[in-house]
């Protein structure tokens, strides 16, 4: 068996299994390989070009090969501009996800006791995110309406701000989206309005995975309601949060057009975020820049979703 025939044989038999196995997940292969050519060309593709005109000298219409490196980079994180956008990104991401979990968690926590209705307001929780951003950005922009001044040189208000003079409110009046500071947290409200509901269907969703033997077990050992919460509930939705807090944190670091529809500049200073510059470089033919934005963007959004992949691959193999 150790002989020339041995090997032989032993060289056939691999080659049969190498055959079988080619029999095996060849279909699959061909069945997807046509997506794989697609995602191959226009997602991973187009980004190794988007990288490539950031490495360039293209700041205008003219074509141009010249490769100045990481310069673009450096020169855009040293500009006053970009650092405001920014800064805006992060507060906005900070108040959308804030608001978001905070209404999702008690709309859930309302929800989560089976009562009379419930199917009722949990519709009409989920309805606004049914509706595009465009088509919410377009009221939003009326009801964010700052003070306006008439014919006669008086101010009249519309909008919210009009809705809280009329409940004597009116002290809360401000200019919302045009506050040089804080304009960019009144983007946050209809994006909250839009998108806590989803976040209340995936707690509501965690709430009604934990057993009632495990809250009756705390019961029975004296727990208080927030000692039940605290130790035994929150524990069991923190995989639900980790999701709520990735999926709605990399939707706010690409927030574009809510902004769009709710603004009409695109070049308002009060709401520059990344995204934004990067469509005001883009018509203005600074394809160099624009592309840079544009991987900036990227290099976030992956260091707040690969870890969150490979964390619950890590934990599908427990």
């Amino acid at each position: 068996m150790g002989g020339p025939a041995g090997r032989l044989s032993g060289s056939a038999s691999t080659g049969s299994g190498m055959f079988k196995n080619v029999k095996t997940w060849g279909p699959a292969l061909l069945l997807v390989s046509p997506t794989i050519i697609l995602v191959g060309i226009f997602v991973y593709g187009l980004i190794a070009v988007n990288i490539q005109m950031s490495m360039t000298d293209q700041h205008t219409a003219r074509p141009s090969d010249e490769f100045v490196g990481l310069d673009n980079y450096f020169r855009l994180f040293a500009d006053a501009d970009f650092q405001h956008a920014l800064r805006n990104l992060v507060l906005l991401t900070v108040v959308f996800l804030a608001g978001t979990l905070i209404f999702g968690f008690l709309w859930a926590w309302v929800l989560e006791r089976p009562d009379r209705g419930e199917g009722f307001f949990r519709s009409i929780y989920l309805f606004p995110m049914a509706v595009s951003f465009i088509a919410s950005g377009v009221v939003w922009r009326w009801l964010l309406s700052s003070l306006q001044t008439d014919q006669q040189g008086g101010e009249r208000t519309t909008g919210l701000n009009r809705l809280l003079d009329s409940v004597g409110l009116g002290f809360l009046q401000n200019s919302w989206w045009s506050d040089p500071n804080w304009g960019i947290a009144a983007i946050a409200v209809p994006a909250i309005w839009q998108l806590a509901g989803y976040v209340m269907a995936l707690f509501l969703a965690g709430f009604r995975g934990i057993p009632d033997e495990l809250r009756e077990a705390a019961r029975i050992d004296g727990c208080s309601e927030w000692q039940l919460y605290r130790h035994v509930i929150f524990p069991q939705l923190s995989p639900v949060m980790l999701s709520a807090v990735i999926i709605i944190g990399h939707m706010s670091l690409k927030l574009f057009d809510l902004i769009r529809a709710i603004v009409p500049d695109a070049n308002t200073y009060a709401v520059q975020v990344p995204a934004t510059q990067m469509w005001v470089k883009y018509i203005g033919s600074d394809y160099a820049d624009s592309a840079a934005i544009g991987t900036i963007l990227l290099v976030l959004v992956a260091l707040v979703v690969v870890p969150y992949l490979v964390y619950t691959s890590r934990q599908e193999k427990r």
